[in-house]
This record gives structure tokens, C-alpha cells and sequence, in this order.
């Protein structure tokens, strides 16, 4: 599966790229080269990047609904016991 970003995001990309490289290389690039640059890394680490986003999605998911029956559990047929504590509270 390729990783597709927007337009917009592609152009923030590669001029993010093109000033990383004007700051931090001896030659600074072009819109060409930073979008093939941008196209490399897309196709080459951007599978690492989303397959991890993924793992700890998925992890995160596992451990809440793992608490499903703590977080969301209801003692049942608790109208009388309740009735009974109100009862008492009021009688004193």
C-alpha cells in the first residue's frame, strides 16, 4: 500500500525539506530533488512510520478494551439496596 499524502502537505514537505538542506548541507536543492527526496522517503520509511502508528494504535485499543468490563461494568439490581441505604439515612 502506498502512503499518500495531500497536495498541501507535499508542498509543506518539500519546502521543509529544501530548508533542512540549505541549513544543514553544503548544497542547498531544488523543488526537484526535494520531491524526489519526499517521494523516497514516503515509499521507503513511511511504511515503517505507519506500521508502527499502527502497533501502538492497536495496542491502545487492546488495553481499554481489555478494561471494557471495569470502566463501563453496572452492579445489577441495585434499586433496592439503594432504596434500603436511603431508608436508613432518613430513619436516623
Amino acid at each position: 500500500m502506498a502512503i499518500e499524502i495531500s497536495e498541501l502537505a507535499r508542498k509543506d514537505a518539500v519546502a521543509s525539506l529544501k530548508r533542512y538542506a540549505e541549513e544543514n548541507l553544503p548544497e542547498p536543492i531544488g523543488d526537484l530533488a526535494a520531491g524526489v527526496m519526499l517521494d523516497f522517503f514516503l515509499e521507503e520509511l513511511g511504511p515503517v512510520i505507519y506500521n508502527r502508528a499502527i502497533h501502538d494504535a492497536q495496542t491502545r485499543l487492546t488495553v481499554r478494551i481489555g478494561d471494557l468490563s471495569g470502566e463501563l461494568f453496572e452492579d445489577e439490581f441495585q434499586y433496592w439496596p439503594r432504596i434500603e441505604k436511603k431508608r436508613k439515612k432518613s430513619s436516623k
